[in-house]
């Protein structure tokens, strides 16, 4: 088989159409790209989305639930263990907030080879003093720079920085709608109120934000010392440990063993934001159903002008055959000119797609929900670009072959008598 005669004959042809080379190309090229941008600007807000929920919630949350007592003193005698008992008003069983053992529970998961980082908070409910005004809210006691290495912390303050609160003993990160209803700033000093009634000064060195509004209203963080010592309560005084996986998936799993084993309550990440979760599976089976069909309709596109562009060369078809060119020949020919439209239009479909996604990363965009991103989010993966050349050499090839398949049955007397 001569192949360069067959890619010579190949150029020829589509040199020769111009216009039909062109469309072709151009389907394949603009199909492509909008594959490119879509699923990369789609992937990249369902990632800034995922951020939003997995930066702000722990992997496994450890606390002490309050709950009904269980055991009631009734069932204390066996006499009466057959018998039908109503209860009613059941209280909550007396327990305390904090986590028993909490230092060496905490020492031991770092130890761990699954979790990539676990802190200490101590959760404290205040009123924030405003004048005559009390607002009700909560202070959170954190290892500052340990969260910021764990939660990405530092995103969502949006003035003053997680090394001032750091170096601050009585400092406080205070939430920007609080911040807004005091008329606060940095610098400033803000009195909290216990429910036991004692009062602290505490001096503002952060403004921070989540993009929640009930939690920006409320809620503050302040040195976990210092937090402590506002609720009056020793150095081993925890209330929560927030725990970061290495893996994950393994969250469930590993949640239901620190129940067991610290006899706490443990809540995963996944029972945590349950609705979260089907509304990002929703999401991407949205982004990728659109971005197939983009791609199935560019190789419609692509087969339906290989078909009309070998209607137009049955007499060509028919005069190579006559010539001596087998029907595999013919085949190879115009599979040639489908793979060339293929590989031109896919490299350029790929170079419109990084442009487009290019620009839409320049976009401005501005979101409460995180203040320092400046931009709409595009995720740039290779894999998008892989998948995009490798299906364009794909439908390609099967719109070629398809036509051509037709071609090399094609008789050549009949075409030359115009029968």
């Amino acid at each position: 088989m001569n192949w360069p005669v067959i890619l010579n004959i190949a150029k020829t042809h589509l040199l020769t159409k111009m216009k039909s080379t062109a469309t072709a190309a151009l389907g394949v090229t603009f199909g492509i790209g909008a594959y490119i941008t879509m699923v990369s600007f789609m992937t990249g807000l369902n990632d800034m989305l995922d951020d939003l929920v997995l930066n702000q919630t722990p992997h496994i949350h450890l606390y002490n639930e309050i709950e009904p007592t269980v055991d009631q003193p009734v069932s204390l005698y066996e006499e009466f263990n057959n018998s039908v008992q109503m209860i009613s008003s059941i209280k909550p069983k007396s327990g305390q907030k904090k986590i028993h053992n909490a230092l060496p529970i905490l020492n031991h998961l770092k130890q761990m080879d699954q979790v990539k980082g676990a802190t200490a908070q101590v959760r404290a409910q205040i009123f924030y003093l405003s004048g005559s005004i009390e607002l009700s809210g909560n202070l959170v006691g954190v290892d500052i720079m340990e969260e910021t290495r764990l939660s990405n912390m530092r995103d969502y303050i949006i003035e003053g920085s997680p090394e001032a609160l750091n170096n601050m003993e009585n400092g406080i990160l205070l939430g920007s709608g609080l911040a807004s209803k005091m008329s606060l700033k940095i610098g400033d000093r803000v009195q909290i109120s216990t429910t036991r009634g004692a009062v602290f000064p505490l001096k503002i060195v952060g403004i921070y934000q989540s993009g929640v509004a009930d939690i920006d209203n409320s809620q503050s963080y302040g040195n976990l010392k210092t937090v402590q010592r506002i609720q009056g309560e020793a150095q081993n005084y925890i209330t929560d440990i927030n725990i970061k996986l290495n893996n994950i998936e393994k969250a469930p799993m590993l949640a239901k063993g620190f129940e067991k084993q610290f006899d706490v309550t443990a809540t995963d990440i996944n029972e945590a934001n349950a609705q979260f979760e089907t509304g990002t599976n929703i999401r991407n089976l949205i982004t990728y159903a659109v971005s197939i069909t983009l791609l199935i309709v560019a190789g419609f596109g692509i087969y339906n002008i290989l078909n009309m562009l070998i209607y137009e060369k049955m007499k060509d078809i028919a005069i190579l055959k006559a010539t001596g060119f087998s029907g595999k020949d013919v085949q190879y020919i115009f599979m040639s000119q489908a793979m060339i439209i293929g590989v031109v239009g896919g490299v350029l479909g790929l170079i419109l797609g990084f442009v487009l996604s290019v620009i839409i990363d320049g976009v401005p965009f501005k979101t409460e929900a995180l203040p320092t991103m400046t931009t709409y989010p595009v995720h740039f993966s290779s894999k998008f670009y892989v998948i995009g050349i490798v299906f364009a050499l794909i439908s390609t090839f099967i719109a070629g072959w398809l036509p051509s398949n037709k071609a090399k049955h094609i008789d050549p007397v009949k075409i030359i008598r115009g029968t």
